[in-house]
This record gives structure tokens, sequence and C-alpha cells, in this order.
């Protein structure tokens, strides 16, 4: 069996000639990720997909990544005004000012922070579900750890992180497994080789 031939969530789907939905889907989205910096990442690049297409963010992340220094929150937490007016005029990611100063402020919240970004984050997953969902439409987009998410993330200064954007964080970066009953991504899969290497391989 090939890949194209494997049974998948439903928005899982590329254009002709492109596999990167298809990628992050089988390799990235759902599988457990940890560590400062990319957490931040992740939460960086929810915040500005606020609005936008998932997909449109996907094909900016290599340029999101240059423009903010590899997410490293030490870096970012030092931008300046400078910084700022740079990033709005890069053509290459999303120029919206409240967001690229959003995640400036929320550089700053986490080095404030009187834990780390990732012990507060996975403090908020819930206990993992007996089965999967059966279809989309089952799927919530807030839920009760969520809002607790978004609530206590605000409370420490973080902008851009309403219940929703914090859910889709946790589908994200595996605090949540929503990959369908019928989808072929399974937990055992989550550690094989070729999921590794393509984690590794969007990190360079």
């Amino acid at each position: 069996m090939t890949t194209d031939e494997r049974v998948r969530c439903p928005w899982a789907v590329d254009g002709p000639g492109s596999s990167l939905y298809r990628d992050y889907h089988d390799y990235e989205w759902g599988r457990p990720l940890h560590g400062r910096d990319e957490l931040f990442e992740r939460l960086s690049l929810e915040a500005f997909q606020s609005g936008l297409s998932w997909l449109t963010i996907l094909r900016k992340r290599e340029a999101f990544r240059v423009a903010f220094r590899g997410f490293d929150v030490d870096a970012v937490a030092r931008f300046t005004q400078a910084d700022v007016e740079r990033l709005l005029a890069d053509a290459g990611i999303v120029r919206n000012r409240r967001k690229i100063e959003a995640v400036i402020a929320n550089a700053q919240a986490v080095l404030g922070l009187p834990t780390d970004l990732d012990s507060l984050l996975w403090s908020f997953a819930p206990p993992r579900r007996a089965r999967r969902w059966n279809t989309v439409e089952a799927i919530p987009a807030v839920t009760p750890e969520s809002t607790a998410m978004a609530r206590e993330l605000k409370r420490h200064g973080f902008r851009f992180v309403g219940p929703t954007t914090a859910y889709a964080l946790m589908q994200a970066t595996g605090m949540v497994d929503d990959h369908l009953e019928s989808c072929w991504v399974s937990l055992g899969s989550r550690h094989s080789e070729k999921g590794s290497t393509q984690e590794s391989a969007t990190r360079t």
C-alpha cells in the first residue's frame, strides 16, 4: 500500500502536485511535542492562523522561522519596534501588526512564567480518550481544558490565545488525539522512524 492509498482525516487534502498538507497530517499533527521553543513556535503560528487557513500558515512556515529567529524565545523577547517594522515589510509572512506584536509580547510572557512553558501547557492535557471520534463534525472546537489553558495564559500576559486557538494547539501538539477512528495514523506510528525523520526535517 502506498501512502496515497491510506485513509486519512478528510481535511488532509492537497492541491495537485503538493503533499504539504498530507505530510503535516501524517507526520506532525497530533504527535506529542515538547520543548519551550518548539511549543512557542506552534503557539505563535496558531495565533497567526486566526482568521486564515492553516494551509496558508504551513506554506509560510519557513519564512516565519527565518523572520522570528527560529522562534527562539530569548531572541524574540528582545525584538524592538524596528523588528516590528521589519516584519511588517516581510512579504513572506502574515503582515498583521497586532499578531506580530502579540508574538513578541508572548515571548516576554514566557520568560516571566513561574514555570516552564512546556510544563504549563501540558498540565492542561486531558486523559486520553478510549476511542477516537468517528466524524470530523464530532470533534469539538473548544473544551473545558482549552478554556482553562487560555484563561491561564491570558493571566500571565499572553495575547491571541483564546479557547479555540488553545484547542487547536492541543490538537497540533498531541495533547489530544483528534485523528479519526478510520485514519491510518495510529498511536503506534507516532514514534515511527519516518515520522521522526519528517519532524527533524521541518526543524532544519
